[in-house]
């Protein structure tokens, strides 16, 4: 059995934005307070206009370091933990209720599709005091896959 090569694939903007839009899993990395990196396993979509969007609590260390220090990095993996990722770059912006609501059900459609009662959904948004986080895409490496370097194939 041929072992499996790593792969590092440079994709335009287009390219990258198919990839992503089928990936919810993700690792946002936003910084705290003392400079160091505060990793955050969550579940992502990508809106209409190409950003990353993330659904959050106003109390949450993300929320607080996103607002705090908006540069931010985001880790977009495949359902496979085998499979292929992107890193990417960008800024984030945190958007409050009552400002959210709407961007919070282009998040839930961008996920799971339609939703049973949206008037449930808003209503819960609110009960709830959700936030969203938006990522505005700047920067991204290679779609890459792990492997052995290609010297060894």
């Amino acid at each position: 059995m041929s072992p499996q090569i790593a792969t590092a694939d440079v994709v335009g903007r287009e390219e990258l934005l198919e990839f992503v839009r089928s990936r919810h899993h993700i690792v946002l990395v936003t910084t705290k307070r003392d400079g160091s990196a505060q990793l955050s396993p969550v579940t992502a979509g990508l809106d209409d206009e190409g950003r990353v969007v993330i659904a959050t609590y106003p109390e949450r260390a993300k929320t607080h370091n996103a607002r705090r220090h908006p540069q931010v990095d985001v880790l977009v993996l495949s359902d496979d933990f085998g499979g292929a990722w992107v890193q990417l770059s960008g800024t984030a912006e945190v958007l409050d209720l009552p400002g959210a609501v709407e961007p919070l059900v282009e998040y839930f459609r961008s996920i799971a599709g339609e939703h049973d009662d949206w008037d449930e959904y808003r209503a819960a948004m609110q009960r709830q005091g959700k936030s969203l986080i938006r990522v505005t895409i700047e920067r991204w490496g290679p779609i890459a896959t792990g492997g052995f370097p290609a010297r060894l194939a």
